[in-house]
């Protein structure tokens, strides 16, 4: 058994970006279920991280939150394929992509577009269409910017897997269930092709947490 404990939700693309790492890297884990949104709150959760957030990682004593953190840590720590270029360029590349990811597009593609237009509705609860157009309305500047970057220095061009396509593939993952968002991603040529080639990858594919069953 590994010796490394992933603990996260099974819909959290925080969690699926750690797990992705993992599978690409042939590292064995133990994942083990947190739901941070439950209420009453797990108990466990306040003494794993303190702000409430998953994925967290556990290695004997040594504990870790935060997902850019964690992902470092298990491509350096481990042995397989890296995940981070050599070229200080390249290098800067990848933490833009991660940066416009966690400050710009989690909340519209993921929170507004997918929570309210696909897991919502699958789950039975009541949903928000003003939310979602206020995302959809909102990806069009992030998709350019990742459009302009997809391919440049190494960077999203669905060959060499950096740590910023295993950021940005959850998302992307999600926000295309919706309906429309497809159709915006294929609009951009760099992304789409991007996209194309990313979907094949094992470790998006066996790291997908389908959608929940009707809790009504």
């Amino acid at each position: 058994m590994s010796d490394i404990v992933l603990y996260g939700y099974h819909y959290s693309v925080y969690a699926r970006i750690a797990k992705m790492v993992c599978l690409e890297k042939g590292i064995p884990f133990t994942w083990s279920e947190i739901d941070p949104f439950a209420d009453p709150p797990d108990p466990r959760m306040e003494a794993l991280n303190p702000f409430g957030r998953v994925p967290i990682l556990e290695q004997g004593p040594f504990r870790l939150h935060e997902t850019q953190a964690i992902t470092r840590y298990l491509d350096e720590a481990f042995d397989g394929p890296s995940l981070q270029p050599d070229k200080p360029k390249d290098r800067a590349r990848m933490a833009q992509v991660i940066g416009i990811v966690d400050s710009y597009a989690y909340w519209p593609l993921v929170r507004q577009v997918f929570a309210q237009a696909v897991f919502a509705p699958a789950a039975g609860e009541e949903w928000d269409p003003a939310e979602v157009e206020a995302g959809l309305s909102a990806a069009h500047k992030i998709l350019d910017a990742l459009n302009r970057l997809s391919g440049d220095e190494g960077i999203l061009n669905g060959t060499v897997i950096t740590l910023a396509d295993l950021h940005l593939a959850p998302m992307i993952a999600y926000f295309t269930q919706a309906p429309r968002a497809t159709a915006m991603v294929e609009q951009r040529p760099g992304l789409s092709a991007w996209w194309q080639a990313i979907q094949a990858r094992n470790s998006l594919i066996d790291s997908d947490p389908g959608l929940p069953a009707t809790r009504r």
